[in-house]
C-alpha cells in the first residue's frame, strides 16, 4: 500500500464477500521497518484461538488478505492484493494395531478414529467419509510409507486388516482439505515373530 498522507497504523486482516466481513481477533503488528525514504515494512502476526475467542464453524475456508492503513486525523485506505489464505479447523488421528504380537503372515487390524475441532462446542467430534493413508515402518528404518487408503465411515471410524509381514508400527495420515488442517497419529508398534 502506498500513500503521501500521514498515517497512525497499518491493519492486515482477512475477508470475504465485502471488506466489511473482517476475520481478526488480536494482531501483533512491528514498529515500521524503514526501506527506503517515507516507505516502510511492517511484520504482523495474526492469532486466531477458538478456545479464547467465540469463532464460527463456517469461520473455517477461504478468505482474501487485505490491509487498510489508518490516518492521522481522520480516515483510511484499503487495499487488496487477490492473495488468499486457508483458516482451518484442526484434525486429529487415533491408530490401534492388533494382535501384539503377531505370528508372521497372521491378519492383523489397523482401526483409528479421524475427528475435527468444532469451534461452537470446542469440542473434538466425528469427521466422518475422510480418505486417510495406512502408512507402515519397517523396524530399524527412518520413514513410513503408504500401504493403502482407507475411507472413515460416517462416525469416522477407521478400520483395515493386512497380512503382518515385518515386525514396525502403522499409523493413519490424514492430508486435509480446504477447510481442515492435515493430522498424522502416533506410530503403533506390532511385533512379527
Amino acid at each position: 500500500m502506498t500513500t503521501t498522507h500521514k498515517w497512525k497504523w497499518p491493519a492486515v486482516f482477512l475477508y470475504r464477500g465485502g471488506a466489511g466481513d473482517r476475520l481478526w481477533h488480536a494482531v501483533e503488528t512491528s514498529d515500521c521497518i524503514k526501506v527506503s525514504s517515507g516507505v516502510c515494512d511492517f511484520n504482523e502476526t495474526m492469532y486466531f484461538d477458538p478456545s479464547v475467542w467465540d469463532m464460527h464453524n463456517s469461520e473455517a475456508g477461504v478468505w482474501k488478505v487485505g490491509a487498510e492503513v489508518y490516518f492521522e486525523g481522520d480516515g483510511s485506505d484499503f487495499d487488496d492484493k487477490g492473495l488468499t489464505v486457508y483458516v482451518k479447523r484442526n484434525s486429529r488421528l487415533t491408530v490401534n494395531a492388533s494382535p501384539e504380537p503377531v505370528s508372521k503372515d497372521r491378519t492383523i487390524t489397523v482401526t483409528g478414529k479421524v475427528t475435527r475441532a468444532n469451534w461452537e462446542t470446542r469440542k473434538y467430534a466425528s469427521y466422518g467419509g475422510r480418505l486417510v493413508s495406512l502408512q507402515f515402518k519397517p523396524a530399524g528404518t527412518a520413514s513410513y510409507t503408504t500401504v493403502k487408503k482407507v475411507y472413515a465411515n460416517g462416525s469416522g471410524d477407521l478400520r483395515t486388516t493386512l497380512k503382518a509381514s515385518r515386525t514396525g508400527s502403522w499409523r493413519w495420515v490424514y492430508y486435509g482439505n480446504t477447510t481442515t488442517g492435515p493430522s498424522t497419529s502416533s506410530g503403533d508398534n506390532v511385533v512379527v515373530r
